[in-house]
């Protein structure tokens, strides 16, 4: 049978046959030879060839010499040998320039550029695949996922295959395929863009353009179902937070391509990232398809390791709801709620209202999306007064024999602070405490002096970052005391002119909570590798405070803030447990430092069982029309602490037969509460309305230490 032959299939530079094989095996025996001796073969084989052509021009100089001096040619027809000689040094010169020519090129190309050359030649003949890692996971304390990864769809549409349609809706009978318009109406609801994007991305330039990422797969599904031409679908990683968002501010946010933004997924992004892989092919010289035959080189991704973090998911679910509750209830901006393990200093909660769904967060208000626990300082108001009390009792200037004589005002650099409506009487402290005693805590305060109380504010954690390095966190604001003004010490005593985030605000409280002891807050419990091995994280630093009799002596103080005739904190009552707390209640400074707004920010942080504290849970509730810290913030801090210890399995400290009896008190105590934290509202905002006034008379900045507090319940 004739005929050509059939072409050979695509060139590779494997072996092929027996041959081929046996060939490949005395190669592959020998071991590659080095750069260097590949050059040197190069130019001895160059250097063999030129000598044979550089013979054969000779002999056939001499086949035309010889016959001319042999034969009996005219003379004018025989060439002189002298010119036969200068031919072939003219030969032989040219010769040995173009193998010097060719020795060099070969030299740079094998040698010194080679790198360069092989590059060029890998992206001619190398596809380079990158294959991305699985990015960890982050569970909660009893392995709950918080968030995961999952696999989600790229739509992506080859515009080519609607050059032959036209563009104003029409379909082309002969095609009887749709026109763009027609398959933009069919993806618009799928991909949530509008027909006429649709129709823009359908008619632009080359062969590839997403239409959407990270759908849900069942989405993607449903787009193919369509049938729809060049519309094609991949596979690509999602980032997905199975409880919705439940925990968003503190989950964070990653970006189209898995890389954290905002959270924990920012702070954790190198561990939880992984580390990605790479594929490398051979494919066609034409950059066509891929050669099945040829070497490939795998470089596996690595997956992320997966966090695991202090909180607990059930805890966190009711601080979330109990924070909403208080934004409906007081009609409020926002709000915060953290929740503390008293002994260990792990955040068990960390919760801040509104929220938003950190997958769908288009169009989301940036604030909804910052965590409040960490990133918002707020003056702390009277709540701040149980450390001022702390620093005294441990300095032995106060104990619980202490009684002061309580004039109805307190002057202080010509400024004067009244009672709001207590009165000149002598009280112990744990009365001072009890009805946030404004006048009260200024004397205490006068006793430690300034240098002390800012040395005792910064032991308790005040002004300096927690450890945790939360993106956005913030370090709060004390001024260095040999900046303070006249009225700095009064003010700062009673928690003006001076701020906290609730993270520091919770860690202070843990001090009293744990004896004295100060442990650093800590969100992270460990990580576990692909193995499955959890490696715990590096435990906290510890700081001892005040003694453990102090601590304990604050906490019976703050029992009678909750449960004593005339405890501003009587809605944080919790059934069944001895409940320990201060309320807050603070103007908002305004922006620009000169004075305050009408504003305010209601605060209650406490812990519980009091005699042995499991928890601390703050609250912070962000501009409340119901203003009082004891009326936004204490209720809030009641539900938030019940569900915990029950949540824990914290045993009841209060007898059955007597809590009935326990909440009848409480709730009228709480009625008479609320009745005074009304006057005290009403004396709020003409104090506000007053410091306004003032302020806008100022002509210098000023720091809010020396504008007149609002009344603290």
């Amino acid at each position: 049978m004739t005929g050509r032959r059939a072409p050979h299939p695509v060139a590779t530079d494997r072996p092929v046959g027996r041959r081929g094989d046996a060939r490949a095996r005395r190669v592959a025996g020998r071991g590659e030879p080095s750069r260097w001796a590949v050059v040197v073969a190069g130019v001895a084989a160059a250097g063999v060839r030129g000598l044979r052509w550089l013979g054969s021009l000779l002999a056939g100089l001499a086949a035309r010499v010889l016959p001319n001096r042999l034969s009996g040619r005219p003379a004018w027809l025989r060439v002189p040998s002298g010119t036969v000689r200068r031919r072939a040094a003219l030969m032989l010169a040219v010769y040995l320039v173009g193998m010097g020519i060719l020795a060099g090129r070969l030299v740079q190309v094998q040698a010194l550029d080679a790198d360069v050359y092989a590059q060029q030649g890998d992206s001619q003949s190398v596809r380079v695949i990158d294959l991305p890692a699985q990015r960890g996971k982050i569970v909660d304390r009893n392995g709950a996922v918080l968030a995961t990864t999952v696999d989600a769809a790229a739509i992506y549409v080859d515009p080519s295959a609607y050059e032959r349609f036209a563009a104003d809706g029409e379909i082309d009978p002969e095609a009887g395929e749709l026109s763009r318009r027609q398959a933009a109406i069919e993806l618009a609801p799928l991909v949530e863009l509008s027909a006429d994007e649709i129709v823009d991305r359908l008619s632009g330039d080359g062969q590839f353009t997403y239409l959407a990422r990270q759908v849900d797969w069942g989405v993607g599904e449903e787009i193919l179902a369509l049938e729809l031409p060049g519309v094609h679908r991949l596979v690509e990683p999602a980032r997905r937070y199975p409880n919705g968002t439940l925990g968003s501010p503190l989950m964070g946010i990653t970006d189209i391509d898995g890389h954290g933004l905002e959270g924990l997924e920012a702070l954790a992004d190198e561990q939880l990232a992984g580390i990605p892989g790479q594929l490398r092919v051979e494919r066609a010289a034409s950059g066509g398809m891929d050669i099945a035959s040829a070497d490939r080189s795998l470089e596996p991704s690595v997956p992320g390791t997966d966090l695991v973090l202090t909180i607990d998911r059930d805890i966190q679910a009711e601080a979330e709801r109990v924070a909403q509750q208080a934004i409906e209830e007081n009609r409020a901006k926002g709000a915060g709620v953290l929740v503390m393990d008293a002994e260990t200093g792990e955040i068990l909660a960390a919760a801040s209202a509104p929220t938003f769904d950190p997958v769908h967060r288009n169009g989301t208000d940036r604030d909804d999306r910052r965590a409040r626990v960490f990133t918002d300082a707020f003056e702390p108001g009277s709540v701040q007064k149980a450390i001022t009390v702390a620093a005294a009792w441990e300095e032995g200037l106060v104990d619980e024999t202490t009684v002061l004589d309580v004039p109805n005002t307190w002057t202080v650099a010509g400024k004067t602070w009244d009672s709001h409506g207590l009165g000149a009487k002598s009280m112990d402290v744990g009365e001072i405490l009890e009805r946030s005693s404004n006048v009260g805590t200024m004397l205490i305060a006068d006793r430690l002096g300034e240098e002390r109380l800012d040395e005792w504010l910064r032991r308790f954690g005040y002004a300096e970052p927690t450890g945790l390095g939360f993106p956005g966190e913030s370090a709060g604001l004390l001024p260095e005391h040999t900046q303070w003004s006249g009225t700095s010490l009064p003010t700062i005593a009673i928690g003006h002119g001076v701020a906290v985030s609730l993270v520091q605000l919770a860690g202070a409280y843990q001090v009293l909570a744990n004896d004295g002891v100060r442990v650093a807050p800590s969100l992270l419990e460990g990580t576990v590798d692909a193995s499955g091995t959890l490696e715990e994280a590096t435990a906290p630093d510890t700081s001892v405070v005040v003694s453990p009799e102090t601590a304990a002596a604050v906490r019976q103080q703050l029992q009678r803030v909750v449960e004593g005739d005339n405890g501003t904190g009587a809605r944080a009552a919790v059934e069944g447990y001895e409940v320990g707390g201060k309320t807050g209640t603070a103007l908002k400074p305004r922006e620009d430092g000169r004075g305050y707004t009408n504003q305010h920010t209601a605060v209650f942080a406490g812990m519980a069982p009091i005699d042995d504290p499991e928890l601390v849970v703050a609250v912070m509730v962000d501009e409340p029309a119901t203003v009082a810290g004891g009326v936004a913030a204490a209720p809030a801090f009641s539900q938030i602490m019940g569900h915990a210890l029950a949540a824990r399995d914290v045993v009841p400290d209060v007898p059955q037969e007597d809590v009935e009896t326990a909440l009848e008190e409480a709730a009228g105590r709480a009625d008479a509460a609320q009745s005074e934290a009304a006057a005290r509202a009403a004396r709020a905002r003409d104090a506000s309305a007053a410091a306004r006034a003032r302020s806008e008379t100022d002509t210098e900045p000023d720091s809010g230490a020396d504008t007149d507090p609002a009344p603290t319940p």
